[in-house]
């Protein structure tokens, strides 16, 4: 297990057009379910890493919350004879202690303890001076990047250099489609502030369900993510955990083989050239679009001289409805997503308080 697997394999993978795979059942039930299902994966010729949930931070305490301490045996002896590195999560020192005890050299940080900045700080300190060790921290629950930058920059601090982030999706009310809601925005800006940090995604946790798994590992490829972590298991229906997010070895074997590999570049200069000049195109109706919007600006600014005047609020709730009504119409008559929508005309109406709350509060 010594050697660093993402730097120098993910740089092999890549080369071959294959991103990493992480795989293994949400959570290590019994021996002989971590051992086959290990098995399984190694004969699919599409894992690179083992894995398995041995404590499970429940929401209920009435909730199956993993088998403990024992079971990182078992993953240890499944990843030896399967020759596969293995991974698991740990959630506090405690945990810490006990994985490097039993031979882990990767582990991952979950979403619920990403969260919280005193718990990240107690694992980073556990793992003080300790060789060769990698990290995975999963985005926190809710949509913060700034925690999950700050959860890096602990371990960093730690003087860990080989940490990576896993992004699984964030909790929300409003999605009916995902369990945890994307949100792709908050894992690519995270990746523009460490470009050097690999991006693995997490299909599971943001489906939670088999049906759309292809759907989201697809569009995580083609945003260039460096890898997947998918839950498999023996007997998904009778899993102890998570059962409708998890699939069969075999099915995992056949959701790799059907992702399409896309090239980051195209060494044909008629295609750059012709990329290059849809390009221009874009950043020419960008500056034009500035523009139409520091016009709106302009005369957001005249309303709100007109309400200071008369001494009218700066939000308009029955105005807000007719916006949002007229904004819902047009992205249908402009194929626009509402979700697009929604979020521009947000941010527009954000800027247009601003602009009012700066003329009424001189």
């Amino acid at each position: 297990m010594g050697d660093f697997f993402f730097e120098e394999e993910i740089m092999k993978l890549r080369e071959m057009q294959r991103p990493i795979i992480i795989s293994g059942p949400c959570s290590a039930e019994t021996e002989d379910q971590v051992i086959e299902t290990a098995k399984l994966l190694k004969a699919t010729g599409k894992v690179n890493i083992l894995r398995a949930g041995i404590w499970k931070p429940r929401t209920r305490p009435d909730s199956f919350e993993g088998v403990g301490e024992v079971g990182l045996e078992w993953l240890v002896n499944a990843g030896k004879e399967t020759d596969l590195p293995v991974i698991t999560e740990v959630a506090n020192s405690s945990h810490v202690e006990k994985a490097l005890k039993a031979g882990f050299d990767r582990l991952w940080i979950g979403a619920r303890t990403s969260v919280n900045p005193f718990t990240v700080q107690e694992i980073a300190d556990s793992l003080k001076g300790v060789d060769n060790i990698e990290v995975l921290i999963k985005n926190p629950i809710n949509p913060d990047v700034n925690l999950w930058i700050g959860a890096i920059e602990r371990f960093y601090r730690a003087g860990i250099n080989e940490v990576h982030a896993i992004h699984r999706g964030f909790s929300s009310f409003k999605s009916d489609k995902y369990r945890n809601e994307p949100m792709w925005e908050i894992p690519l800006a995270l990746k523009r502030v460490f470009p050097e940090v690999k991006l693995i995604c997490d299909p599971s946790h943001i489906c939670g369900r088999r049906d759309i798994l292809l759907e989201v590992s697809q569009k995580a490829i083609d945003l260039i993510y460096d890898g997947l972590m998918i839950e498999s298991h023996l007997n998904p229906d009778e899993a102890w955990s998570d059962a409708k997010q998890q699939i069969l070895p075999s099915d995992l074997g056949e959701l790799v083989s059907r992702l399409v590999l896309r090239n980051e570049q195209v060494d044909d200069p008629v295609f750059t050239k012709n990329l290059s000049e849809l390009r221009q195109k874009i950043d020419e109706i960008d500056r034009d679009l500035m523009k139409l919007i520091a016009s709106r600006m302009e005369i957001t600014n005249e309303v709100g001289r007109f309400k200071k005047k008369n001494n009218m609020t700066i939000l308009q709730p029955e105005r807000w409805a007719q916006i949002k009504h007229l904004h819902q119409e047009m992205s249908k008559e402009f194929a626009l997503s509402d979700k697009f929508v929604e979020k521009y005309l947000s941010a527009i109406h954000q800027e247009s308080i601003r602009h009012q709350t700066k003329i009424m509060n001189g």
